[in-house]
């Protein structure tokens, strides 16, 4: 015990973040917008959170899989099809797809709907990925499978070739 609690003065309260519907960090990405309510600065890494519009006819990201932070998917609106190895997956609102490290998987919207996820990643590993591949538009570079696939390996990812 320090002095100064010792001597009756309050302890400092930790730092509640409020992120209102017109705040946070919004990454463009092609035909995706995603928003970052959370990038683990106020969880100490723990967990990065975000909400993502997939237009109508969004391709995913190459099939991959993370080594070392889950994912989950919870669908707010729209379908959006999850394929894990072989196998897909039609996820309507209500939905939560949680995707634990070494999984092989992506997601498309394949309606012609816009589909509104909120994604977490435990911890926040993979918020930075997205910032990436802004800049990389940003800078005038196509997003080709490849280029996504080399930004992925930054962030302890690899593509699932036994299933791309």
């Amino acid at each position: 015990m320090t002095d100064e609690t010792k001597a009756g003065a309050p302890l400092a309260e930790p730092a509640v973040s409020v992120v209102g519907p017109d705040d946070g960090e919004t990454i463009f990405l092609g035909t995706t917008r995603l928003r970052v309510l959370e990038d683990g600065g106020n969880t100490g890494h723990r967990l990065g959170l975000a909400e993502s519009v997939l237009a109508p006819h969004t391709p995913g990201p190459p099939q991959h899989r993370h080594a070392q932070h889950d994912e989950g998917f919870y669908i707010i609106s729209g379908m959006v099809r999850f394929t894990v190895g072989e196998k897909d997956y039609d996820a309507t609102a209500g939905t939560l797809v949680m995707v634990p490290p070494g999984a092989p998987h992506t997601f498309a919207n394949v309606t012609d709907q816009p589909a509104v996820m909120l994604s977490t990643f435990t911890p926040d590993l993979y918020v930075q990925y997205f910032r990436d591949l802004q800049d990389m538009i940003a800078g005038g570079r196509t997003v080709t499978p490849e280029a996504t696939i080399r930004t992925m390996s930054r962030y302890a990812t690899e593509p699932a070739t036994d299933f791309a």
